[in-house]
């Protein structure tokens, strides 16, 4: 994935922005920048776009949206940003905290209600980290809808797409302006596009086994959930043109990925009151932490899985996720009338479950206080039937990626902006500080879309400058 000097190349066509990259950052920066009134050419790997929009829950958290106005909820940009921080731990950017909140709104209002983006917002249970009902996604809840109805957007706006379209080369000239890109079709035929901007929306290098090895030594043996087309491309690019690199240990993991389906199992069990249990009948980890950091407490435990264990009240607002239901269809959620056969089914001691479900309704009782951390007396404790599902602990995707300001304009080790290069979704560096703890549920579609946007006015007004 070299740079190359701008003399060495005569370009097929130019076009005044070129975005790499169509899932929800590549196709909402190309929207943005459409609005613009600049021409747009998306180039992407795949034949079809799909990427980890569409391997996601589809869902997007966004703060004093029209959807929660008329659900009559209070939230503000800065209650957002304090929730962002805060599961940070105040170790993110907070000037791109600040900023993506406030866009945040904006940006589902106009996916919404400029380009038709079919959107609503997600009630019944809170996400960890997050103080108010925020999430806005497709009715389906699954992230290949939303990928679908952005392309159904984009077709609308008149954007030019072409797909099975490797970009491999990027061409600059010495003061790290970008001139064009080369991309390589499945032929092998090599075609060159000039631009006066470009966005980089190719998302992050969980599929890149070096780079996690090198960055995220913790996940290198993980399972990977992620879409294989997310090589560190922008990274590697980035870093050629002399960009910085900022919070590259920082990932979404997820801690309850139905095994061996390899499908996410949503945490909305958990938050309802559900538990996780290693093979030993144990609970190992305050649950309510977050799905992301809990990746790595299960990837610890005995034979790296363990069991998620619920009940039919913590499975209604699961029922309303695609993968969900995908995954009860496979026959990977165990039903049992009582404790004897839940144990029968999940080969989990008896009375080691036994004791750890009587400790969880001492705790949901508030008799006693769990010395995990967890607070169960906002829940009912879980009652027959049970529901148990194997999962294992995965990756997902990366959250570090290159440093970038309130324009989404890639910036120096310096801080100085590289004339014409931008970046958002996970070629960026995200929200979610240096680890896995600081991911809140969402963080990447919110970077994707709203850093998207911004990606693509600033890179229409420098393509227009």
């Amino acid at each position: 994935m070299p740079v190359h000097s701008a003399k060495e190349v005569q370009f097929d066509f130019t076009v005044p922005v070129v975005v790499i990259g169509a899932g929800a950052c590549g196709l909402t920066a190309a929207l943005a920048a459409k609005d613009e009134g600049a021409d747009v050419l998306v180039l992407e790997r795949d034949e079809r776009p799909t990427g980890s929009t569409s391997l996601s829950a589809g869902l997007i958290p966004a703060a004093g949206t029209r959807f929660q106005k008329e659900k009559g909820i209070d939230d503000t940009p800065e209650i957002f940003a304090a929730d962002l921080t805060a599961k940070a731990k105040g170790k993110s950017d907070p000037a791109i905290v600040r900023a993506v909140a406030e866009a945040s709104g904006p940006t589902i209002d106009w996916l919404a209600d400029r380009h038709a983006v079919e959107l609503h917002l997600l009630d019944g249970f809170y996400y960890p980290g997050h103080s108010r009902l925020r999430m806005h996604g497709p009715v389906s809840q699954t992230g290949a809808d939303l990928e679908q109805s952005l392309l159904a957007a984009a077709e609308r706006a008149g954007i030019d797409i072409i797909t099975s379209a490797s970009v491999e080369d990027l061409y600059a000239d010495e003061s790290g302006r970008v001139v064009g890109v080369g991309f390589r079709r499945p032929n092998g035929e090599v075609e060159t596009v000039g631009c006066e901007a470009l966005v980089l929306a190719c998302n992050g290098f969980g599929g890149n086994p070096a780079m996690v090895a090198t960055y995220i030594r913790e996940m290198a043996d993980a399972e990977y959930c992620g879409h294989t087309s997310n090589t560190g491309d922008a990274v590697t690019w980035g870093s050629a043109l002399g960009a910085a690199l900022g919070d590259m240990g920082s990932f979404q993991g997820h801690g309850s990925v139905a095994h061996p389906h390899g499908l996410p199992l949503t945490w909305a069990v958990i938050t309802q009151g559900g538990i996780q249990v290693n093979l030993n009948g144990e609970r190992f980890a305050n649950e309510m932490r977050g799905y992301s950091e809990h990746a790595e407490e299960v990837i610890k435990q005995p034979g790296r899985v363990a069991w998620d264990i619920f009940d039919e009240r913590c499975e209604k607002p699961a029922l309303g996720f695609h993968d969900y239901r995908e995954i009860k269809k496979l026959g990977a959620i165990k039903r049992a009338d009582n404790l004897e056969e839940l144990a029968a089914l999940t080969e989990l001691p008896l009375e080691a479950l036994r004791r750890t479900l009587d400790e969880v309704r001492r705790y949901a009782a508030g008799e006693a206080s769990d010395p995990l951390g967890r607070d169960f007396t906002t829940q009912p404790p879980l009652a027959p039937p049970y529901l148990a599902a194997k999962v294992n602990g995965a990756l997902f995707h990366t959250q570090g990626g290159l440093v970038i300001d309130t324009q989404a304009r890639v910036l120096r080790a310096d801080g100085s902006p590289l004339p014409n290069l931008f970046a958002g979704g996970g070629a960026a560096r995200g929200l979610s500080g240096p680890s896995s703890w600081g991911y809140m549920s969402g963080n990447g579609l919110l970077a994707a879309t709203v850093l998207g946007r911004i990606a693509g006015q600033s890179a229409a007004r420098r393509a227009a400058a």
